[in-house]
């Protein structure tokens, strides 16, 4: 008898060591991501400037570094001066206009006052005939000027064309942040001759880490977007806590991603997750750590 209760009671503790244990287990796996922008040189040239380190964090809008300008500022220059040659040229046939446009005015008057004077029997039609053609003939001149000066006017709106191009390339020489961030790779040096499209520096918000896990279709009902987790990395001691929100679910199955060990595991279908940590410094791009449901 007393055996039979030694018996009972291992089974009863082993039992409840085994249910621990069950229960002791993570309810996904993975590593820490970030949005990674790779800032690009958006000019050609020498880099006069170039303040970028990596660690380094840079706030938005920040300039960082710049392009030479010299080539463009000059260009700009010489546009400006051939803008003012040719607006010289205009403006003698602009001034044409506008004596041509105060006799016009000064004939529709007199066309007026003639109407008025022919409504009374005080005036003549030939008289209103002659002020109708000498209104014609006005209008013929003008539209003979215009006509003349239309090249040049076109000449003058693609030269404005090109200053504003040529503004937009300045103000691309000027390398702005993007976001705000630590930067994590550097690919140039100052006084290096860069180029368009050439990658200048990688930098992300670590701020708020994702942790991208992967789990079963089982639990897949029993998460959703918004809901609270724990999520646990490793420390010196014990493992260490932080709390997470879930930010995205996938709506695809997939097999489970080789970096899990073994091989029965492996040809799962599983549903990514992320989650979202703030970070307080501890947390790296590629750290792995665990997601833990609440109870």
């Amino acid at each position: 008898m007393k055996i039979t209760k030694i018996i009972i009671g291992i089974l009863v503790v082993t039992s409840s060591l085994i249910s621990c244990k069950n229960n002791d287990k993570a309810n996904g796996y993975g590593n820490f991501e970030a949005v990674e922008i790779t800032v690009s040189a958006e000019n050609n040239g020498k880099l006069n400037q170039f303040s970028v380190e990596e660690g380094q964090t840079i706030t938005k809008g920040e300039i960082v570094g710049v392009i030479d300008t010299i080539p463009l500022a000059l260009k700009k220059q010489q546009l400006m001066v051939s803008k003012n040659i040719i607006s010289s040229k205009s403006s003698g046939v602009l001034s044409q206009i506008n004596v041509l446009k105060a006799q016009l005015k000064t004939a529709k008057i007199s066309q007026n006052r003639i109407q008025n004077l022919l409504k009374e029997n005080a005036g003549t039609q030939q008289q209103l005939d002659a002020i109708n053609g000498q209104i014609d003939v006005i209008h013929q001149q003008i539209s003979s000027v215009e006509i003349q000066n239309a090249p040049v006017i076109n000449e003058l709106k693609s030269i404005d064309v090109q200053i504003s191009q040529l503004e937009d390339q300045l103000q691309k020489s000027l390398i702005t942040n993007p976001i705000d961030g630590t930067v994590l790779m550097k690919y140039a040096e100052p006084n290096e001759i860069t180029s368009f499209g050439k990658p200048l520096y990688k930098i992300a918000d670590v701020s708020t880490m994702q942790l991208k896990v992967y789990i079963s279709e089982k639990q897949l009902a029993s998460i959703k977007i918004g809901q609270k987790v724990t999520v646990k990395i490793d420390s010196n001691k014990d493992l260490k806590n932080y709390e997470g929100t879930i930010s995205w679910i996938s709506s695809e199955a997939e097999f489970t991603p080789k970096i899990i060990q073994t091989k029965e595991e492996r040809v799962n279908l599983v549903y990514a997750v992320k989650v979202d940590v703030q970070n307080d410094g501890s947390l790296k791009i590629g750290m792995p750590a665990e997601m833990w449901l609440s109870e």
